[in-house]
């Protein structure tokens, strides 16, 4: 059976994140299984984004904390256009706005309705960074942020998580019908033959003979870049090179830590195009995580499929994913002094660790993936 699947989305391109790329992997793998997928996504005014025949853009405004996103005002129209597609399912990939429209949608036109839990969006830095500067808003969100998230959920007909411990946290809030669909990495695009090492490392004038630890990913207070910057500072005279690779909303905090820190030894990059990324795993030694707020943790995925071994914290999803001498190695959460011990234990023993990286990678394929979306599509239709 061959479906027509509506994507909804609060984020979508130009922005570049890790709910992105998990939309546009999917789409591509089930387009390649013949079936027909439909993007439904928010956009700001002006930014001279037009329909596709395969994704519709609803006007928003700007997301002052992230100015990559934007907050659709008015895309409940968009029950019209799923009419005319003949529309199977739809897929909400956010439990905000556009997912509110396909929540809408799925109940006025009787269709099942699959939700995707992407990010930890109650989680109390996620309202900090990104909720208005107002105390009572933030408290407000606070008290019913999870009252709100069980309310969504609780609609669809299935919830997809990419990992068991958040599943757990789920379930802890009465919603069921959990399924675990884990983001896919991409073996032909990440592997240990691809190509740009040298001449990324040229571009920053890095030596051959430098140790590199890298990270690919939002620069946001949830993320704890703070923690690698100051195990930075603690190998800063090992010659031991860390490269930022990512943008966000704690950009200048973090480079201001940089500079209080007087780093020498670390580079912020920017964001780099995704063509480019396979090149930029190929150039470094060593993949940093020191977030506590990762649902999967994509880049470790991806940084595994290069053969990298990932130092990450012992937190959440990277908990499950991280096997201490397997492929890579886990610290105490928020212990820059551990982290920068398990970041030097990897450098030394970097070439043991790449077989049991790669075999981690090999379980999160696009084939083996997409099959479980698929089967949870079949259990609701």
């Amino acid at each position: 059976m061959k479906l027509n699947i509506a994507f909804y989305t609060d984020t979508y391109e130009p922005a570049i994140d890790g709910v992105v790329n998990s939309i546009n992997n999917f789409k591509r793998e089930l387009k390649l299984r013949g079936h027909k997928v439909y993007i439904f996504a928010s956009a700001r005014f002006g930014n001279k984004i037009h329909n596709r025949s395969d994704t519709f853009f609803y006007h928003g405004v700007g997301f002052k904390p992230y100015p990559q996103y934007s907050v659709a005002l008015f895309p409940y129209h968009s029950i019209t256009t799923i009419n005319k597609l003949d529309i199977d399912l739809i897929h909400s990939h956010t439990p905000f706005f556009m997912g509110l429209s396909g929540l809408i949608n799925a109940k006025l036109s009787r269709l099942p309705i699959v939700g995707s839990y992407h990010t930890m969006v109650s989680n109390k830095a996620i309202i900090n960074e990104y909720y208005p500067n107002n105390k009572l808003i933030k408290d407000m969100t606070t008290k019913y942020m999870n009252k709100y998230i069980s309310f969504f959920y609780k609609r669809c007909n299935a919830t997809i998580v990419p990992s068991e411990v958040i599943a757990s946290i789920l379930r802890r809030n009465d919603i069921a019908n959990i399924n675990v669909v884990p983001n896919m990495v991409d073996r032909r695009v990440f592997n240990r033959k691809a190509g740009g090492a040298s001449a990324f490392r040229n571009s920053y004038h890095i030596k051959d003979d430098e140790n590199v630890v890298l990270y690919v990913g939002r620069l946001s207070r949830e993320k704890k870049l703070d923690v690698m910057l100051k195990s930075a500072k603690v190998l800063q005279k090992k010659g031991i090179k860390f490269v930022i690779v990512g943008a966000g909303p704690a950009e200048s905090y973090y480079k201001g830590i940089a500079r209080r820190l007087n780093l020498q030894n670390v580079i912020f990059t920017g964001l780099i195009p995704n063509k480019d990324l396979p090149g930029v795993y190929a150039a470094c030694n060593v993949f940093c995580m020191p977030s506590t707020f990762e649902t999967q943790g994509i880049v470790a995925l991806e940084a595994m499929s290069s053969g990298k071994p990932v130092v990450g914290a012992d937190y959440l999803a990277l908990k499950d994913l991280i096997k201490n001498g397997v492929n890579g190695e886990k610290f105490r959460a928020g212990d820059y002094l551990h982290c920068s011990e398990k970041i030097e234990k990897a450098l030394n023993n970097a070439d043991t660790y790449t077989s049991g990286a790669v075999d981690t990678a090999i379980r999160f394929s696009p084939k083996n993936v997409t099959e479980k979306l698929i089967h949870v599509y079949k259990s609701v239709l």
